[in-house]
């Protein structure tokens, strides 16, 4: 598979990540992923859920083959209004506050409006604050700041801000000259582009899988049950194409694709993760397999819903996950020479 597959994939997650979609508020993103999908040929559809299921065609439905990816990222929810017109927050997903402390926010109200702001450290002046330093950073210790002459919770409230509102961190996407995809949120829209790169790789060449494959993008696994629905009929196995874990005691680095072999919810399917090392080897992928210490997936909750399938989970390596987190253009396509090799298409 040609390099430029996955700089077309590294486009795409670019647009997706410009789209605000902590888990509960994926409206808009969903639309963009079934949009992107339809207008490469495939047919695409809204789940009841929120979720996207996509249909790249194939011969054997009776072992299908889904992919799985997510487009709901971490982010904050307005648990409430303070009486000096600030927001506390709680968080969606694992977002942490002392790793969006000082990040610029955007808060989405009910009746459409989008309100900027900064998530702050309470008394965030070091000059004032002599316990700066030394405060422990949580949702309760710091606060959103907005960028609007508010002074107290009727102020904040005539601008049209509740408790319930979301609260969207910027992601800060960049792709560097020397190919590294730094951004929020990889986790997981930097998959979804890989996926749209395999999708327009079977478009172009006109190939068509031996097994039937399906995609379907979720919007609730950063809060855990985003693959515990919408499995079409026929399916056998299931692949998580989700962030690959980049750090110390693990191999992967983010060049390569991460082949998982177990993670915080057990092993993998025995059969699909040698199958995965074999794609690897057969299209010479940089690949690394590793055992992730504190990491859940799509297809896990899959499984747990009753879905009887073999699964496994791959994806580039990203370095700080759930933080801002860095990738490269050559992870990207390490990950596509694996499905295409898995494919065999």
């Amino acid at each position: 598979m040609q390099r430029n597959y996955a700089e077309y994939a590294a486009q795409q997650a670019v647009e997706l990540l410009a789209i605000d979609s902590p888990s509960g508020y994926t409206d808009e993103a969903a639309k963009w992923v079934r949009k992107a999908f339809a207008d490469l040929g495939f047919e695409a559809s809204i789940t009841k859920k929120g979720g996207v299921i996509i249909d790249l065609g194939g011969t054997d439905a009776d072992n299908a083959i889904l992919l799985e990816a997510h487009t709901d990222t971490l982010g904050g929810m307005v648990a409430e209004i303070k009486s000096n017109g600030r927001l506390r927050l709680t968080n969606l997903g694992g977002m942490r506050a002392e790793n969006g402390e000082a990040e610029n926010v955007r808060v989405h109200t009910r009746d459409g409006k989008v309100i900027d702001g900064t998530l702050q450290l309470c008394n965030a002046s070091v000059h004032v604050n002599g316990k700066y330093g030394s405060t422990e950073r949580s949702f309760d210790t710091t606060e959103v700041v907005l960028d609007e002459d508010v002074k107290s919770d009727e102020d904040t409230r005539a601008l049209g801000i509740e408790t319930g509102d979301i609260v969207a961190f910027d992601p800060r996407t960049c792709i560097t000259a020397s190919g590294y995809i730094k951004s929020r949120f990889l986790d997981d829209k930097l998959s979804v582009g890989i996926l749209l790169g395999l999708a327009k790789y079977l478009k172009d060449t006109g190939a068509v899988p031996d097994r039937r494959v399906y995609v379907h993008v979720t919007v609730y696994e950063e809060v855990g049950h985003g693959g515990a629905s919408s499995v079409p009929d026929g399916v056998t196995e299931a692949i998580s194409v989700d962030m690959g874990c980049v750090g110390e005691g693990l191999r992967c680095t983010e060049k390569q694709v991460s082949i998982c072999a177990k993670d915080s919810g057990g092993p993998y399917s025995y059969e699909v993760v040698g199958g995965l090392i074999a794609a690897a080897k057969k299209e010479g992928a940089e690949y690394a397999v590793d055992v992730y210490p504190h990491y859940g997936s799509d297809v896990e909750t899959t499984l747990g819903a009753g879905y009887d399938l073999r699964h496994g989970l791959i994806g580039a390596g990203v370095y700080a996950s759930h933080g801002y987190e860095r990738s490269h253009i050559d992870g990207v396509w390490n990950t596509l020479k694996v499905l295409k090799g898995y494919l065999n298409i």
